[in-house]
C-alpha cells in the first residue's frame, strides 16, 4: 500500500481512492478520557455537540477574519446585512432590526448612533408612525456590506472545502433539525 496524499485530516490510500481512514481529533480525545474517567456516563452527545462547538469558534475567526479585511466588526456586519437582505430601499425600523439581530433596544440605539457618526446608515423620520424613525443604508453602507458578505463567503467556502456538495447538504439539513426548534420558540 502507498500514500499517495497526506493532509492532517484525512489519508488517502492510491490503491483504493474512495476509501478514506479518517484520523484522530481532538474531540475523539476527549470522549474517550471520558469514557475512561466516567465509564457510568453516555457522553455520545460529546461526539456531535463538541465538534459543533469547537466549528463554531472556528467560523467565529474566520467571521472576525472576514468582516476585519472590510473594516467592520461582527456587529456592525449583522445590523448591514439585515437592512441589505430587506432590498430597496435597504431600510427598517429599528424594532425589526431588533427581532433580526437579537439585541435589547438599549443596544440597538447605540449600535445605530455608531453605525450613523461612520456613515454606514441613515436614521429617517417614519412616514408612517410620526414618532418613528426608519433606519436606511446609506451608498458606502451598502457597498461594504456586499464586499464584507463576499469575503465571508470565500472564508465560509475554504471552511467547508473538505465536504461535497451533497454532504454540505446533508450537513445542514441535519443542524437545520436540530437549530429550528430554537429559532421558532415565541418571544
Amino acid at each position: 500500500m502507498r500514500l499517495t496524499f497526506l493532509d492532517v485530516k484525512r489519508l488517502h490510500i492510491d490503491t483504493t481512492p474512495d476509501t478514506l481512514i479518517v484520523m484522530e481529533d481532538e474531540v475523539d480525545r476527549l470522549v474517550a478520557a471520558w469514557r475512561r474517567e466516567r465509564p457510568d456516563l453516555d457522553v455520545e452527545p460529546l461526539e456531535v455537540l463538541s465538534r459543533v462547538s469547537r466549528l463554531a469558534r472556528h467560523l467565529d475567526r474566520a467571521r472576525r477574519t472576514a468582516f476585519a479585511e472590510h473594516g467592520l466588526e461582527p456587529w456592525e456586519f449583522d445590523v448591514l446585512t439585515a437592512l441589505r437582505r430587506a432590498g430597496s430601499p435597504y431600510q427598517l425600523s429599528p424594532g425589526q432590526l431588533l427581532t433580526q439581530t437579537l439585541v435589547t433596544s438599549g443596544t440597538m440605539t447605540n449600535r445605530i448612533d455608531r453605525l450613523t457618526g461612520k456613515g454606514l446608515v441613515k436614521r429617517l423620520p417614519d412616514p408612517d408612525d410620526r414618532r418613528g424613525v426608519l433606519v436606511r443604508l446609506t451608498d458606502d453602507g451598502r457597498d461594504r456590506a456586499d464586499q464584507a458578505l463576499a469575503g465571508l463567503l470565500a472564508h465560509e467556502r475554504a471552511l467547508l472545502a473538505e465536504l461535497s456538495a451533497g454532504q454540505q447538504g446533508e450537513l445542514a439539513g441535519l443542524l437545520r433539525q436540530l437549530v429550528a426548534p430554537f429559532d421558532n420558540v415565541p418571544g
